[in-house]
């Protein structure tokens, strides 16, 4: 796995998904503790970007993307989020 001077973590949810904004949360507290600019969110809406999203190999939400690579499709802890993150930035 590269490791990256930046990490830019993607957040692939759809509306009204409650998953996502479970998710949407624990990523954002796990991005916090990195308090480091190296470290980019960016929300995608499926129904949007949904030539992104099954480029990408997504098939249910909520899914993340660390630069441009499926990680997670489901809902992660924040300790595996916290995990792939350092492993990039490592």
């Amino acid at each position: 796995m590269p490791v990256c001077e930046t990490v830019r973590i993607e957040l692939l949810t759809a509306s009204g998904c409650g998953r996502c904004t479970q998710t949407r949360y624990r990523l954002r507290r796990a991005i916090a503790a990195f308090d480091d600019a190296r470290v980019e969110l960016h929300e995608v809406d499926v129904v949007d970007e949904i030539d992104y999203a099954v480029s990408l190999g997504v098939l249910t939400t909520p899914a993340i993307a660390i630069n441009g690579e499926l990680i997670f499709s489901g809902t992660p802890t924040e300790d595996q989020l916290l995990k792939a993150i350092v492993e990039r930035l490592a």
